[in-house]
């Protein structure tokens, strides 16, 4: 479960985006020397000693007039708003300068946990200089080093003892579904229209978490929450056109939710960043349902629906698994179909199957399309279990799981749907050496 949520934050070309990476332990922020390299905040999840927290990047703070300062002030600033623990990058190679002092009052009034990291401290002598970042007033500072791989250790303890303790609000027995897509999709308005078509019964009193709105309701006897992450937008400048920067609401209501409904605007149709979005869903391993929304504003024949579902299906590879459906929520048009289809997709989640079962379909896919040889060895598959759900998780014990390619463990997996179903859940599936 995700802890909480950390920003690194500090002035242009300090490393900040280094230290991500290695934090994260991928290469998923950009890494340059040229200041101002990253200008929107980045995302990445981190497990350190059994916790998870959330990382977010961010561009360096301008304190001078320099291009896209503005953006990448207010960017930082909705990280800093978000975060539970600051991490304030700086550089040992030049010392606390004004840039850093002026940051430091900025981060003081933010009245959060600030752990001042002195980046590029690659030698004993760079090192000395921690004690120059004192005058910050923010408490002891750390060194690290993302080149050499100096401190982490020390830096992920750290932001572990001073994280608040938190726990991500979840819902024992009731089925909870988001509704996420980029900004102007219609999400408000499909949630709208699902409360008022299906509800019997809407409580009055709304919780609110990370500016995502849960409101529970009743639908032929069962309980739902339905969690609408357009939200509430909080005051202030730094919220003036949220919608640009509502990534984090996502991620807070996909840990909350068993399923997703993913939207796409029927009017504009797919860009990038509706991959974007959507992956965020598959990353998490929720149960995923396609909404193509907006279809009354679609120019229709009678091959419109296949062709779309065959585009969708080509620009959403990963969500191969993922029903469609075309509705409009504007006029209610087909909006009764998503909740037979949300319990159908949380049930395909929670499925468990039996062992002696699910060694049948693997074994046969076995033998039927039997692994290639690969440096004169093949892949054999010994036995098969589940392990976990939501999403189901498989283990296969084999002889080396190094011959486990990726292309067969597509196979396996298509195999086990075509026995099983699991209709819009994502499947994990791990090859283990049998001992």
């Amino acid at each position: 479960m995700i802890r909480g949520t950390a920003a690194i934050v500090g002035r242009p070309n300090v490393g900040k985006s280094t230290i991500f990476n290695r934090l994260i332990g991928e290469r998923k922020s950009i890494v340059d020397d040229t200041p101002g390299v990253t200008r929107d905040r980045i995302y990445g999840t981190v497990e350190w000693l059994t916790q998870e927290f959330r990382l977010i990047d961010t561009g360096g703070i301008q304190i001078e007039d320099q291009p896209f300062a503005e953006e990448i002030n207010m960017q930082v600033d909705i990280a800093i708003e978000e975060a539970d623990v600051i991490i304030f990058v700086t550089s040992a190679q030049e010392g606390a300068t004004s840039d850093d002092i002026a940051i430091a009052r900025k981060l003081q009034k933010t009245k959060k946990p600030v752990i001042v990291a002195v980046n590029k401290s690659d030698n004993e002598q760079l090192q000395l200089m921690q004690y120059d970042f004192y005058q910050l007033g923010l408490g002891d500072p750390m060194i690290v080093s993302a080149a050499h791989g100096i401190g982490f250790g020390d830096l992920l303890d750290r932001i572990i003892q001073v994280m608040p303790e938190k726990k991500i609000k979840t819902y024992e027995g009731i089925t909870s579904f988001c509704v996420i897509g980029r900004p102007n999709v219609g999400k408000s308005s499909l949630v709208n229209a699902i409360l008022h078509e299906e509800r019997s019964i809407v409580s009055d009193v709304q919780g609110t978490t990370r500016d995502a709105i849960d409101t529970p309701f009743t639908y032929e006897g069962q309980e739902y929450m339905i969690i609408d992450t357009a939200g509430i937008r909080k005051r202030g400048k730094i919220y003036e056109n949220i919608e640009k920067y509502s990534i984090l609401r996502a991620l807070s209501a996909i840990d909350r939710s068993d399923v997703a409904l993913f939207l796409i605007d029927g009017e504009t149709g797919i860009i990038d960043q509706d991959k974007h979005v959507a992956g965020l869903a598959h990353d998490a391993g929720k149960g995923v349902i396609i909404v193509y929304n907006k279809w009354d504003t679609v120019e229709k024949d009678q091959n419109t629906m296949q062709t779309i579902t065959k585009k969708i299906r080509s620009q959403f590879v990963y969500l191969d698994y993922a029903p469609i459906v075309f509705v409009s929520a504007k006029n209610h048009s087909r909006i009764n179909q998503l909740i037979p289809l949300i319990n159908e997709v949380h049930d395909a989640c929670c499925l468990r199957i039996p062992t002696n079962v699910l060694n049948d379909v693997v074994l046969d896919a076995q033998m039927i399309n039997p692994p290639k040889p690969h440096n004169g060895r093949q892949l054999r598959i010994y036995y098969c279990s589940q392990v976990a759900v939501e999403p189901p998780t498989f283990v296969l014990f084999v002889n080396d799981p190094d011959l486990f390619h990726f292309s067969y463990q597509r196979y396996i997996e298509n195999k086990i749907r075509e026995a099983f179903g699991f209709t819009g859940t994502p499947i994990k599936i791990f090859a283990r050496q049998r001992t």
